[in-house]
């Protein structure tokens, strides 16, 4: 008997965290949503590179990629992302193909500008202990796993 192969998609995220504490954070081209920089990982690519490569990608920041934070599935989709805790080292914030605005948030204004999945990689980055692992509708957090704050 033959069972079909469950096919997931693999992405990474980066949470760049500025030494005052503010957040890295894009308003996407696509759907207009705030998110922290992100996205698919090459199949020849390495998370960690991956993350650097996007986060510059879409933001214009050099990223040096600190510690693994969480693992997030999109139970919709079935897109599984790795979250990073990164910090910025060089480059220049600029709008991108994929950004239209980019900006250093809060701790306060992500948790209020993000849909809830996406905002809780930027909490549980910021708080001590994790990883962390989530599963989400692409908007919000399911399973009763409500975000932490740091």
């Amino acid at each position: 008997m033959r069972r079909d192969v469950a096919r997931h998609s693999v992405s990474v995220t980066g949470v760049v965290r500025r030494a005052d504490g503010r957040v890295l954070a894009i308003r996407r081209a696509d759907d207009g949503r705030w998110v922290p920089p992100g996205g698919v990982l090459e199949l020849d690519e390495a998370p960690e590179a991956g993350v650097a490569r996007e986060v510059l990608e879409e933001t214009g920041v050099e990223v040096e990629v600190g510690r693994l934070t969480g693992v997030y599935k999109n139970m919709r989709l079935g897109v599984v992302t790795l979250a990073f805790l990164c910090r910025p080292i060089g480059g220049v914030v600029s709008v991108t193909d994929e950004a239209l605005d980019v900006a250093w948030l809060t701790l306060d204004e992500s948790v209020a500008l993000m849909p809830e999945a996406r905002a809780v990689r930027v909490t549980d980055a910021l708080c001590a202990g994790g990883p962390f692992v989530r599963v989400h509708d692409g908007t919000r957090v399911l399973h009763g796993q409500a975000p932490r704050r740091p």
